[in-house]
């Protein structure tokens, strides 16, 4: 705010026009009624907080000095239309409108939330995505609400699921793995099993016998298109899809085996002088992707799977859940360790199946520099994350 208010009046609708609309920047006409700016305000919040600035619209300053009625309508906008209410602050801008006179932006910064989501009047949750607004769905509603810490699904007990569907003798080998006397006694301790010996649902995915009976997307799928795209109907190139089920180190296991029979592999020459096969990704790399999807998806998401998809040309690993809304996931050296599950995270770790220090990122592009492969690309939408990995060399 105080580098435009450094501005001259008349240059500041020209710079506020000129910035493109994003994930913390929104535009607003002055005609804008609070209970519609109220949506604009619960995306911010739920994202990653952001400036909106009412009274430039179709490239034109509007100002708002004639709108004096509408503006205390917009300071009330986060009490009167967002539940809980939006905070945020206000300030009026000095501007020069479009007809060449004295005006003013009301300009509104939003902070992001830190716990709960923001809801408008009608009970309708959105999420500031790139330049938009996207109505939250229930899935991603929960998922957000688990990722504040309002609560967590790994925690929450397994539906119909008692001691006596844990498989006892996984149970027993990780007390062995960590030396402890007394099997149940450690599962209580992870929070897995309560004093009652009801399961929770992270015990059930870590040692459930068949976990998939009452959380049916649990699971691992490897598919192989021939080719580098996806294609439908009579031009159909799926080649080979397996489904990668039973408890995660189990999943984690099988998806390893699957994908090391699919990927494809080439001949090179070695610092021995001989020629030998050489996976076109180093497994260093797509073993930790595989390994971070399945530890640290969103479980809450009842509606999707982990994917692991083998073009001609590179490996996507998909799985469900964003990054928590203050991470951008641009700079993987700048990502900052977060566990969505962390008792699973713990377990796994204590099982070798990861080392629970927020490595993941950049081991894995480390692994890809190494082997001369251009860096892993990762993307989030509104339902999740996918890692890419490309097989041609850089």
């Amino acid at each position: 705010m105080e580098h435009l208010r450094a501005l001259r009046p008349e240059a500041v609708a020209e710079r506020l026009l000129a910035e493109p609309e994003g994930q913390w920047f929104d535009r607003k006409s002055a005609r804008i009624e609070a209970r519609r700016l109220a949506e604009s305000l619960v995306a911010l919040a739920n994202a990653e907080g952001g400036t909106i600035v009412i009274g430039l619209s179709d490239g034109i300053c509007e100002g708002v000095d004639g709108y004096r009625r509408a503006q205390n309508e917009w300071r009330r906008a986060g009490i009167n239309h967002t539940a809980p209410p939006v905070r945020f602050t206000a300030d009026l801008l000095p501007c020069v409108n479009g007809q060449g006179k004295p005006d003013h932006l009301f300009v509104i910064q939003i902070a992001a939330s830190q716990r709960g989501i923001h809801t408008t009047g009608r009970d309708e949750a959105f999420l500031r995505v790139g330049d938009s607004n996207q109505r939250m769905t229930f899935d991603q509603r929960t998922e957000l609400q688990y990722d504040r810490g309002d609560t967590s699904f790994e925690v929450t007990p397994a539906r119909a699921y008692g001691r006596e569907m844990l498989d006892e003798v996984a149970v027993a080998g990780y007390a062995g793995q960590l030396g402890h006397p007394d099997p149940w006694r450690l599962l209580q301790a992870r929070d897995l099993v309560d004093a009652d010996g009801t399961v929770s649902i992270a015990g059930q995915l870590l040692f459930g016998i068949h976990p998939q009976r009452t959380n049916p997307e649990a699971y691992v799928r490897v598919l192989r298109y021939a080719g580098t795209e996806r294609h439908t109907g009579a031009a159909q190139n799926l080649v080979s899809d397996e489904r990668c089920e039973g408890t995660l180190p189990q999943q984690i296991n099988a998806a390893r085996q699957a994908l090391q029979q699919t990927l494809p592999r080439r001949k090179a020459l070695g610092p021995e002088g001989r020629f030998h096969w050489v996976e076109a990704i180093p497994e260093e790399a797509w073993l930790e992707a595989l390994v971070n999807a399945v530890i640290h998806r969103a479980y809450s998401n009842f509606g999707d799977h982990t994917r692991l998809t083998v073009f001609d040309d590179r490996v996507e690993v998909s799985s469900p859940g964003r990054f928590p809304g203050i991470v951008r996931p641009g700079d993987l050296t700048g990502v900052r360790r977060f566990a969505r599950n962390p008792r699973i995270a713990r377990v796994m770790a204590e099982l070798s199946y990861g080392q629970e220090l927020g490595e993941g990122l950049r081991r894995m592009a480390a692994a890809m520099t190494a082997a001369g492969k251009p860096g892993p690309r990762i993307e989030q939408s509104t339902g999740g994350v996918t890692v890419t990995l490309p097989m041609r060399s850089g």
